[in-house]
């Protein structure tokens, strides 16, 4: 899929109005679609880096640091299904699974 440049104004490229339809909605559309993807991108990063934290502190065997990292990831996957990133259940798995692996380390 193609990038869509925005200037500073928030207005498309002329390379890329050259690209899309011509109906005005659907300028618009594109236009909207692009902010919110530029919006998002921040708050999934974080959520997959936080979940990275955390298996990192697993496969280290480190018990504090995982349960740190996993109060900061269940926060973060709250919040993208909270904005509507990604499903409830995506998030529910993914808890469930690494709160299980932190548990057995405790054990």
């Amino acid at each position: 899929m193609k990038s869509i440049r925005l200037s500073p104004e928030g207005n498309l490229d002329q390379f890329e109005l050259r690209h899309m339809a011509n109906i005005k909605s659907q300028k618009k559309r594109i236009i909207t679609n692009e902010k919110r993807r530029q919006a998002n991108a921040p708050i999934r990063t974080a959520m997959r880096s936080s979940v990275k934290a955390v298996e990192a502190a697993i496969a280290a065997k480190d018990h504090a640091a995982a349960v740190a990292a996993y109060n900061v990831a269940n926060k973060r996957l709250d919040k993208a299904v909270a904005k509507g990133l990604v499903h409830k259940n995506f998030a529910a798995r993914n808890k469930s699974r690494l709160s299980k692996h932190i548990n057995a380390l405790e054990a």
